[in-house]
This record gives C-alpha cells, sequence and structure tokens, in this order.
C-alpha cells in the first residue's frame, strides 16, 4: 500500500478508533499516529490467528486497522493512566 494509503486508513481507523474507546476524541496528530500503528498492530495480530491483515484500502483492512487502533489506544490509556472504556 503507498503511504498515502496508509495515512488515510490510519486517520479513518484511529478516529473510529478513539470514538469507541473514550467517546471523546484525541487530537488529530494523536488519532494518525495511534491509527497507523493500530493498523499494522491489527494486521501483526490477524496474520497470528490465521486471518489476512491489511491488504489494501478496502473495508476488511478497515476494520482490521480499527481493532488494531482499539488495542493500542487501550494499551495507551492504560500506561498513561487515561479513563478507556
Amino acid at each position: 500500500m503507498s503511504i498515502l494509503a496508509w495515512i488515510v486508513l490510519g486517520l479513518v481507523a484511529g478516529f473510529i478508533a478513539s470514538k469507541l474507546v473514550n467517546r471523546s476524541g484525541g487530537s488529530l496528530v494523536l488519532d494518525l499516529v495511534l491509527g497507523i500503528v493500530g493498523a499494522v498492530v491489527g494486521g501483526f495480530l490477524f496474520n497470528q490467528f490465521g486471518s489476512a491483515g491489511v491488504s489494501g484500502l478496502n473495508l476488511y483492512s478497515l476494520l482490521v486497522a480499527v481493532i488494531g487502533a482499539v488495542v493500542v489506544l487501550v494499551i495507551y490509556h492504560a500506561i498513561t493512566g487515561r479513563r478507556a472504556l
């Protein structure tokens, strides 16, 4: 996937995940960074469980990225001491 597609997918996944985790969302930059990290984490986790990871700019990849971003956000909130879920 191109870098621009990763950024778009990461931004959307980070925004959705931040709304799912803490209902208020974070900053745009934090959503972008955690969304991109979440896409990588989600792809890794799905590959470990035998499914395909992020394969392009499609709904399945968005689902994988959102799940990964939720995992990353929960860990982030646990480390920083913010309220998660």
